[in-house]
């Protein structure tokens, strides 16, 4: 029996499965098939768009399983999510099964439309769900993920890929208005079974970790009897150290989601897990946490984790020990921060709120790695359901200019006081080619790097820094040969002085180069 799966994306408010990500839940159903006699085999959405010729010969196949649902909106360079109006075309075997977070926000119509084509739906949190359609006897989901490890190397991008790590699932908050984590329970994966995991991947080639599939890292290991969980240094320290001594050659460590009320009500255990992620992780990590809102109605309203000071405080921390600059350029960790806007409460006046916590932020010389705004997304059956999106279409002004001025007043100075201009950035790797190719570093929210010059795609590049975007660089080749260097290059790095440069090659030595172009020069470029 001949089964696909069809990984269409999804991009949650703990997992992230847009390439470069994969997502556990190819690992899970992999394994689950092998487990029951399937012969799989697995395929990105963006790949059937390329190859109309393979759906041709997946009509024959026994079954196909999709995975869909953006959750949490972004925009994405790795790949295009399967969209709702594309998966009614989705009918491409005997059988089709469609599952993930899009299930939530599917009408009664929809899904009666999808029956009308033949795809079943299963819904979200899944896998019990579909093992049992499998006809399968013994549901154990940490068997599937070292079972289905092998998938990753069917993915198109493979060994250029992300594996996403599922510590444990749900939050223990679990009361934040517009959130859809609230669909799944608290369900813990033993260090073990977590270690037998990543090493199944990383013997099939995988070297790029994400431990992400969690609401909040630092309470992973730790003490969930009531209140707010307090986080195990020794035994985080301990994990961390298996991970390298199982998997020694590990390119790239990072997390995820940290909540901020975590660090706040537990600084002295906080404080020595940030030790342990900067001294076990690699560099360029990043903390994503919840704020939303900084007004304080908000807050209440809705129900959210932390306060604006508590966020304040977990920021504070995390600058404390990560700010400080790595080998590959960035600094070895930092904070982010998420706003959602159009949340119950909200008013014209939160917009100025939100702002000034963000310039109190720049007032302290604190770093944020990323800032996140985005829009609420309704689910059914959250609180926001009622509400609905009235607030969005009242407040869309405010929302754009709020973001134009986050965008133009903090993360550009942000950029510069972090990545100065002739930083060197280590392994980036080309994503799109042109006169201008696109690179990124194999990283948890890593920074788009605009790369003067034409390189090929999956290329590795060294790089420094000559200009700034809102949320992105300019840069070219580290130790660029002058002598090769194109016109473009040479004008982006020397101003006018760039063409005379380019007229008068070759250049014979450093001390011509200096006389031409200046002392600064050097820096950028090298003789031969």
């Amino acid at each position: 029996m001949k089964a696909a799966i069809i990984d269409g994306y999804v991009d949650e408010p703990s997992c992230l499965g847009v390439p470069p990500y994969i997502a556990p839940y190819p690992r899970y159903i992999y394994g689950m098939l092998k487990s029951v006699g399937f012969e799989s085999r697995y395929f990105t959405i963006d790949y059937l768009r390329e190859h109309s010729e393979v759906i041709e010969k997946l009509k024959s196949f026994e079954l196909a399983i999709i995975i869909a649902g953006i959750a949490v909106p972004g925009k994405y360079l790795g790949g295009k999510p399967l969209s709702k109006k594309e998966l009614f075309s989705m009918n491409i075997a005997r059988r089709n099964i469609l599952v993930g977070p899009i299930t939530l926000e599917l009408s009664q119509k929809d899904r009666r439309m999808l029956e009308d084509v033949e795809i079943e739906v299963l819904d979200f949190p899944f896998e019990k769900r579909l093992f049992e359609k499998l006809g399968g006897e013994r549901f154990d989901l940490n068997a599937f993920a070292v079972r289905g490890a092998e998938v990753v190397r069917q993915h198109p991008d493979f060994p250029y890929i992300i594996c996403e790590i599922e510590t444990y699932r749900g939050c223990y908050w679990g009361r934040c208005s517009f959130c859809i984590e609230r669909v799944h329970k608290l369900w813990f994966r033993s260090p073990e079974d977590v270690l037998k995991e990543i090493k199944a991947l990383y013997d099939c080639g995988a070297k790029h970790f994400r431990l992400g599939r969690q609401t909040d890292f630092f309470s992973f290991l730790g003490e969930f009897e009531e209140g707010v969980p307090k986080p195990n240094p020794e035994a985080m320290k301990k994990f961390h150290r298996a991970i390298w001594d199982l998997c020694p050659k590990i390119k790239t460590l990072h997390l995820d989601n940290v909540n901020p009320k975590t660090i706040a009500e537990h600084p002295e255990e906080s404080a020595e897990i940030i030790k342990t992620i900067v001294m076990y992780q690699t560099p360029g990590n990043v903390a994503a946490m919840g704020l939303e809102s900084a007004d304080e109605r908000v807050v209440r309203e809705n129900s959210l984790a932390a306060t604006p000071e508590e966020v304040m405080f977990a920021i504070e921390l995390i600058n404390k020990y990560g700010r400080h600059p790595s080998y590959n350029g960035l600094p070895y960790f930092l904070p982010g921060i998420n706003f959602v806007i159009g949340l119950k409460g909200e008013t014209k006046e939160t917009f100025e709120i939100n702002y000034e916590f963000l310039e109190e932020v720049m007032k302290r010389n604190l770093l944020l790695r990323r800032i996140n705004i985005r829009q609420v997304k309704i689910f059914p059956g959250t609180p926001m359901e009622k509400e609905g999106d009235r607030r969005l279409k009242k407040h869309r002004k405010e929302f754009l200019k709020f973001k134009n001025r986050v965008r133009e007043n903090i993360d550009t100075p942000m950029l510069k006081k972090m990545l100065p201009k002739g930083r060197k950035i280590t392994d980036l790797r080309v994503e799109v080619e042109g006169k201008i190719s696109y690179a990124r570093q194999l990283a948890t929210y890593p920074i788009l790097v605009g790369l003067v010059g034409e390189y090929p795609r999956n290329l590795y590049v060294d790089a420094r820094v000559v200009d700034y975007g809102h949320r992105s660089i300019t840069a070219v080749e580290a130790d660029l040969d002058v002598n090769k260097a194109t016109l473009e290059q040479l004008e982006l790095l020397l101003g006018k002085v760039g063409r005379e440069v380019y007229i008068r090659r070759p250049i014979g030595s450093d001390a011509e180069l200096e006389t031409i172009a200046g002392r600064e020069a050097l820096l950028y470029l090298k003789v031969g």
